[in-house]
Protein backbone atom coordinates (compact mmCIF):
# COMPACT_ATOMS: atom_id res chain seq x y z
CA UNK A 1 0.00 0.00 0.00
CA UNK A 2 1.57 2.83 -1.30
CA UNK A 3 3.11 5.15 1.99
CA UNK A 4 0.80 8.62 1.00
CA UNK A 5 -2.57 7.29 -0.54
CA UNK A 6 -4.47 8.92 2.33
CA UNK A 7 -7.94 7.37 0.76
CA UNK A 8 -6.40 3.61 0.83
CA UNK A 9 -5.03 4.10 4.01
CA UNK A 10 -8.74 5.42 5.17
CA UNK A 11 -10.33 2.49 3.61
CA UNK A 12 -8.17 0.14 5.39
CA UNK A 13 -9.32 1.18 9.13
CA UNK A 14 -13.14 1.14 7.64
CA UNK A 15 -12.37 -1.83 6.65
CA UNK A 16 -10.53 -3.43 9.60
CA UNK A 17 -13.26 -1.48 11.78
CA UNK A 18 -15.93 -3.69 9.80
CA UNK A 19 -14.28 -6.81 9.84
CA UNK A 20 -13.63 -6.79 13.68
CA UNK A 21 -16.72 -5.64 14.70
CA UNK A 22 -18.54 -8.34 12.85
CA UNK A 23 -16.46 -11.07 14.72
CA UNK A 24 -17.32 -9.27 18.03
CA UNK A 25 -21.12 -8.74 17.46
CA UNK A 26 -21.54 -12.55 16.54
CA UNK A 27 -19.77 -13.52 19.41
CA UNK A 28 -21.46 -10.93 21.40
CA UNK A 29 -24.91 -12.64 20.03
CA UNK A 30 -23.87 -16.04 21.44
CA UNK A 31 -21.75 -15.42 24.76
CA UNK A 32 -24.08 -13.65 26.99
CA UNK A 33 -26.75 -16.93 26.93
CA UNK A 34 -23.94 -19.12 27.35
CA UNK A 35 -22.35 -17.20 29.84
CA UNK A 36 -22.95 -13.89 30.57
CA UNK A 37 -19.77 -13.80 32.90
CA UNK A 38 -17.36 -14.12 30.17
CA UNK A 39 -16.39 -10.75 28.79
CA UNK A 40 -15.42 -9.89 31.89
CA UNK A 41 -12.25 -12.83 32.42
CA UNK A 42 -8.48 -11.83 31.34
CA UNK A 43 -8.41 -11.21 27.96
CA UNK A 44 -4.49 -10.55 28.14
CA UNK A 45 -2.04 -10.04 31.01
CA UNK A 46 -3.67 -6.92 32.42
CA UNK A 47 -7.42 -6.84 30.92
CA UNK A 48 -11.30 -7.90 30.18
CA UNK A 49 -12.57 -8.45 27.18
CA UNK A 50 -14.75 -5.66 28.06
CA UNK A 51 -12.05 -3.65 29.49
CA UNK A 52 -10.05 -4.36 26.03
CA UNK A 53 -13.11 -2.61 24.21
CA UNK A 54 -12.71 0.56 26.33
CA UNK A 55 -8.98 0.73 25.44
CA UNK A 56 -10.09 0.27 21.49
CA UNK A 57 -12.22 3.18 21.80
CA UNK A 58 -9.51 5.29 23.52
CA UNK A 59 -6.70 4.00 21.01
CA UNK A 60 -8.67 5.31 17.84
CA UNK A 61 -10.09 8.21 19.20
CA UNK A 62 -6.64 9.11 20.36
CA UNK A 63 -4.82 8.34 17.03
CA UNK A 64 -7.79 10.70 15.91
CA UNK A 65 -6.98 13.47 18.09
CA UNK A 66 -2.94 13.26 17.86
CA UNK A 67 -3.62 13.99 14.01
CA UNK A 68 -5.49 16.70 14.32
CA UNK A 69 -3.55 18.75 17.41
CA UNK A 70 -0.54 17.30 16.08
CA UNK A 71 1.26 17.76 19.22
CA UNK A 72 5.11 17.43 19.44
CA UNK A 73 5.79 16.32 22.50
CA UNK A 74 2.25 15.13 24.45
CA UNK A 75 -0.18 13.01 23.98
CA UNK A 76 -3.53 14.64 23.75
CA UNK A 77 -5.84 15.63 26.42
CA UNK A 78 -9.35 14.07 24.90
CA UNK A 79 -9.67 10.82 26.52
CA UNK A 80 -12.60 8.08 25.38
CA UNK A 81 -14.51 5.54 26.72
CA UNK A 82 -17.81 3.47 26.48
CA UNK A 83 -20.87 3.27 28.88
CA UNK A 84 -19.78 1.22 31.79
CA UNK A 85 -23.90 0.34 31.98
CA UNK A 86 -24.11 0.14 27.92
CA UNK A 87 -23.85 -4.03 26.70
CA UNK A 88 -21.49 -5.39 24.81
CA UNK A 89 -23.64 -5.01 21.26
CA UNK A 90 -24.37 -0.78 22.44
CA UNK A 91 -20.19 -0.93 22.98
CA UNK A 92 -19.43 -2.14 19.21
CA UNK A 93 -22.07 0.97 18.54
CA UNK A 94 -19.35 3.32 20.15
CA UNK A 95 -16.15 1.68 18.34
CA UNK A 96 -18.01 1.82 15.04
CA UNK A 97 -18.08 5.17 15.44
CA UNK A 98 -14.13 5.53 16.61
CA UNK A 99 -13.75 3.83 13.80
CA UNK A 100 -15.29 5.98 11.63
CA UNK A 101 -13.71 9.30 12.94
CA UNK A 102 -10.01 8.44 12.70
CA UNK A 103 -10.86 6.96 9.20
CA UNK A 104 -12.58 10.25 7.80
CA UNK A 105 -9.65 12.10 9.92
CA UNK A 106 -6.60 9.96 8.12
CA UNK A 107 -8.33 10.79 4.55
CA UNK A 108 -8.03 14.69 5.45
CA UNK A 109 -5.01 14.94 6.93
CA UNK A 110 -2.44 16.93 4.76
CA UNK A 111 0.58 14.58 4.14
CA UNK A 112 3.15 16.78 5.78
CA UNK A 113 0.71 16.07 9.14
CA UNK A 114 3.47 14.58 12.07
CA UNK A 115 2.35 13.87 15.48
CA UNK A 116 4.03 12.47 18.44
CA UNK A 117 3.78 9.29 19.84
CA UNK A 118 6.25 7.12 22.26
CA UNK A 119 6.68 4.29 19.69
CA UNK A 120 7.77 7.18 16.89
CA UNK A 121 6.29 10.26 15.63
CA UNK A 122 4.08 9.33 12.86
CA UNK A 123 2.16 10.60 9.78
CA UNK A 124 -1.59 9.54 8.69
CA UNK A 125 -0.17 6.47 7.52
CA UNK A 126 1.50 5.76 10.69
CA UNK A 127 -1.24 6.61 12.96
CA UNK A 128 -4.29 4.38 10.08
CA UNK A 129 -1.85 1.52 10.26
CA UNK A 130 -1.90 1.66 14.14
CA UNK A 131 -5.64 1.83 14.40
CA UNK A 132 -6.01 -1.36 12.24
CA UNK A 133 -3.09 -3.01 14.50
CA UNK A 134 -5.04 -1.81 17.02
CA UNK A 135 -8.48 -3.84 15.75
CA UNK A 136 -6.60 -6.62 14.59
CA UNK A 137 -5.13 -7.69 17.87
CA UNK A 138 -7.72 -6.82 20.04
CA UNK A 139 -10.17 -8.73 18.44
CA UNK A 140 -7.70 -12.03 18.22
CA UNK A 141 -7.47 -11.12 22.08
CA UNK A 142 -10.96 -11.19 22.85
CA UNK A 143 -12.20 -13.84 20.57
CA UNK A 144 -9.62 -15.82 22.06
CA UNK A 145 -10.26 -15.39 25.77
CA UNK A 146 -13.42 -16.13 24.42
CA UNK A 147 -13.34 -19.26 22.55
CA UNK A 148 -13.93 -18.59 19.29
CA UNK A 149 -11.68 -19.28 16.64
CA UNK A 150 -10.42 -15.88 14.60
CA UNK A 151 -7.33 -15.26 12.64
CA UNK A 152 -7.00 -11.42 11.23
CA UNK A 153 -7.29 -11.39 7.49
CA UNK A 154 -3.97 -11.45 5.63
CA UNK A 155 -5.37 -8.13 3.13
CA UNK A 156 -5.70 -6.51 6.08
CA UNK A 157 -2.96 -7.30 8.55
CA UNK A 158 -0.27 -6.72 5.49
CA UNK A 159 -0.01 -3.12 4.96
CA UNK A 160 -0.08 -2.16 8.92
CA UNK A 161 2.83 -5.13 9.20
CA UNK A 162 5.06 -3.36 6.66
CA UNK A 163 4.45 0.14 7.74
CA UNK A 164 4.75 -0.39 11.52
CA UNK A 165 6.96 -3.36 11.44
CA UNK A 166 9.87 -2.91 9.29
CA UNK A 167 12.20 -5.15 10.57
CA UNK A 168 9.45 -8.51 10.39
CA UNK A 169 10.95 -11.47 9.32
CA UNK A 170 9.86 -12.68 5.67
CA UNK A 171 8.27 -15.97 4.71
CA UNK A 172 5.28 -15.98 6.93
CA UNK A 173 1.56 -15.21 5.87
CA UNK A 174 1.19 -11.23 7.25
CA UNK A 175 -1.32 -12.06 10.12
CA UNK A 176 0.58 -15.19 11.37
CA UNK A 177 4.19 -12.53 11.43
CA UNK A 178 1.82 -9.91 12.97
CA UNK A 179 0.58 -11.79 15.61
CA UNK A 180 4.11 -12.69 16.33
CA UNK A 181 5.63 -9.19 16.56
CA UNK A 182 2.74 -8.23 18.86
CA UNK A 183 3.87 -11.56 21.12
CA UNK A 184 0.61 -13.23 20.33
CA UNK A 185 2.01 -16.29 18.27
CA UNK A 186 4.59 -18.21 16.89
CA UNK A 187 6.91 -18.26 13.67
CA UNK A 188 8.50 -22.06 13.22
CA UNK A 189 12.47 -21.49 13.72
CA UNK A 190 12.34 -18.35 15.98
CA UNK A 191 11.54 -17.61 19.78
CA UNK A 192 8.56 -16.34 20.83
CA UNK A 193 8.34 -12.59 21.71
CA UNK A 194 7.59 -11.75 25.02
CA UNK A 195 4.24 -10.20 25.46
CA UNK A 196 5.16 -7.00 27.16
CA UNK A 197 8.58 -6.58 25.39
CA UNK A 198 7.33 -5.69 21.90
CA UNK A 199 6.79 -2.19 19.95
CA UNK A 200 6.22 -0.80 16.78
CA UNK A 201 7.50 1.80 14.71
CA UNK A 202 5.52 4.61 13.55
CA UNK A 203 8.43 6.92 12.23
CA UNK A 204 8.19 8.07 9.03
CA UNK A 205 10.01 6.80 6.34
Amino acid sequence: MPATEAPTWSDAVTRATATCLDVLARAAATTPTADPSAWHRPADEQRSSRQLLDHLALGLVGYTGLLIARPTDRYITLFASLDPRAPIGACLDGLRIAGTLLATTVREAPPEARAWHPWGHADRTGFAAMGVVELLMHTHDITRALGIAWTPPDDIAGPALTRLFPDAPPGAAPAATLLWCTGRGELPGRPRVSAGAWSWDGRVR
